[in-house]
Parts: C-alpha cells; structure tokens; sequence
C-alpha cells in the first residue's frame, strides 16, 4: 500500500551540491517511489545543537509517495551513508497550518472581534 510520507535530510555541510543531489538521487532509487519527488532545499543552516563535531548541515524536505515495505532499506541506506548526519521520516497526512475556514466560520469570527472591539 502506497502512502505519502516527508523526510527531513541533514547533511554534512563540507559535501558540494553536486554531491548532495547524488547522494538524494541514489537514496530515493531504492524507495521506488510512485509519483514525483518533490524536493525543497533549504540549504546549509547552522545546527540547533552540535552533532558530534559538525555546526551546520545542509537542510533537505523531500515529499515523496512510496510502499511502506521500501523504507526499511531506504532508512538503512540513509543510516550507513556517511554524509547524512541525521534523517527523519514521516507519514505526511496534511499541510502544516490551521485547517481552512468556511465562510460562516469566518463571519462568526469577524461578528466576534467586533464584539471585543466594543467592550474597549
């Protein structure tokens, strides 16, 4: 059964994009995904916290649609390569953000600052 899932890559910021985008494009050959990769870099940013001895990495979101049965391999893949410092893999069920409004709930929701705005 195919589902939608998002990985978060890091990795070692000394690596050339060229590089990178290898070591994504061999990565994502295991997953025999269904469907287009989408890829969002973000490029190298400095870390939250040290990983060992590294400062920054090199951010990757990839959205893909895959067999679950693919990810274990796909996971070990990503483990024993030394360019990724960390990985993770989710279920993308939805968008980030509020759901959107329908228009009673934003006429609700306008009817009640309005109501706020006249106590003051």
């Amino acid at each position: 059964m195919s589902r939608a899932y998002e990985a978060v890559y890091i990795f070692d910021s000394a690596l050339e994009d060229a590089a990178i985008n290898e070591k994504i494009a061999k990565h994502h050959a295991l997953l025999g995904a269904t469907g287009e990769i989408t890829l969002d870099h973000w490029g190298r940013r400095q870390l939250a916290y040290k990983i060992g001895s590294k400062e920054t990495g090199y951010y990757v979101v990839a959205r893909f649609t895959a067999d679950g049965k693919a990810l274990p391999e796909f996971e070990r893949s990503l483990k024993l390569d030394d360019g990724v410092v960390r990985y993770l893999v989710s279920v993308h069920e939805h968008e980030l953000g509020a759901p959107p409004m329908t228009e009673e709930q934003l006429a609700a929701r306008k009817r009640s600052d309005d109501d706020d705005d006249d106590e003051e």
